[in-house]
């Protein structure tokens, strides 16, 4: 099968919101050995215009094709005939939205390097900003209320789309495009406007506990994220113990989550799938730590290819899972290009854990279920990790 099967995140509201900050799963397809091949941790590929294994690819290309002839939006068109098949992951991206994904997976984006979250009350408070970034530049500090963006009010929106308006999309929003921020610290408000920027994620960090554990924080399975998992690893002290913080985790690619599971495993299963009824394996490489003590702690945030690594640790005995219950989003997708350059990208399959959990629409239940919020649970994680031999 050419192109790429995705894990993917949850379909956009409607058509027009730029690409956010969830990530999709990209899975490059496995040879009939069940194993990856060579290349699959690059995240850009072109999608394929051969049938995919899913009755309604078809259907969807049919209604794009017919509404450009009919001189319609092919985009809208295929969002329709989305919606009727009932696939709930199904997703219909324009050609700039589907640049700005594969960027995203490559571990880049446009933007103006600040992270919010929506308070209890609605409000958007600025939670980071990149230092050397845009709004870094701007005088922007967490803490900082954000009110709108270009005119557009945000209070009560899901921080996604707050997230889609400040990147827009790499056709109408590139580098060096204007953003007008409304913004409020405490009793002053004010409008600034910053020019968006190509900024690189850093998916990957760690920090040292007091007690000599580390915590290794995946916010993202975007490109080089495995790799510096393994890395962590083995820069954390001999013997000493490893949170694995996955909460917020909203995938990435598969084959970078494999790379991860393959620095706590020594070979073996890690997830199948299925693609159009054929069963295929995703297997760890050899040669991983598997003595240290091992915390995964997780949350509702955590999703697609966080769960599939989640699911691996647990299931093989290699990792205490602590937290709440993730997402659950457990579905392949595989895009397809559509007439007009838009990407279709549907439901074909999915995968199951180790010992064959189905994760989708039901999520991991953690083997410790505690509250996962704020800083307090990486010390609960730290406390589990202690009774492991930390």
């Amino acid at each position: 099968m050419s192109g790429r099967d995705l894990f993917c995140q949850p379909r956009r509201i409607r058509h027009g919101v730029a690409l956010t900050l969830v990530f999709a799963s990209v899975l490059v397809a496995g040879a009939a050995t069940g194993s990856l091949p060579e290349g699959a941790s690059t995240p850009t590929a072109e999608p394929s215009r051969r049938a995919a294994p899913a009755r309604h690819h078809a259907d969807v290309a049919r209604a794009a094709a017919e509404a450009m002839a009919a001189g319609t939006s092919p985009v809208e068109a295929a969002e329709r005939a989305v919606s009727r098949s009932g696939d709930r992951w199904g997703a219909i991206y324009s050609r700039g939205e589907y640049e700005e994904l594969a960027q995203a997976l490559d571990g880049r984006y446009t933007g103006v390097g600040l992270s919010a979250r929506r308070e209890h009350d609605g409000r958007i408070e600025v939670t980071k900003v990149t230092p050397g970034s845009p709004a870094a530049d701007a005088g922007i500090r967490t803490g900082d209320r954000l009110r709108s963006v270009d005119g557009e009010e945000v209070d009560g929106r899901p921080v996604t789309e707050v997230v889609a308006l400040l990147r827009g999309d790499s056709v109408n929003a590139p580098a060096g495009s204007a953003v007008r921020l409304g913004l409020e610290r405490g009793t002053r408000a004010w409008t600034e406007t910053v020019h968006r920027a190509s900024l690189a994620t850093r998916p990957v960090t760690e920090r040292r506990l007091a007690g000599g554990a580390t915590v290794i924080k995946v916010a993202s399975f975007t490109k080089g994220a495995g790799d510096a998992v393994r890395a962590a690893v083995r820069r954390a002290p001999a013997g000493a113990g490893i949170v694995l913080d996955l909460r917020g985790n909203s995938g990435g690619l598969v084959a970078e989550a494999v790379t991860a599971a393959s620095a706590f495993l020594d070979g073996g299963l890690v997830a199948t799938y299925d693609v159009g009824g054929e069963q295929r394996a995703l297997h760890a490489e050899p040669g991983g730590d598997t003595t240290r003590p091992l915390v995964a702690l997780v949350d509702g945030g955590t999703m697609s290819a966080a769960e599939l690594l989640t699911g691996a640790l647990q299931d093989r005995g290699r990792a205490v899972v602590v937290g709440s219950r993730t997402f659950g989003k457990g579905s392949v997708q595989m895009p397809s290009a559509l007439p007009d350059g838009s990407v279709a990208e549907l439901t074909v399959g999915h995968y199951r854990t180790p010992s064959g959990r189905g994760v989708d629409g039901t999520g991991l239940t953690p083997d410790l279920e505690l509250d996962a919020s704020g800083p307090a649970a990486v010390r609960r994680a730290e406390t589990v990790l202690s009774g492991l031999g930390q």
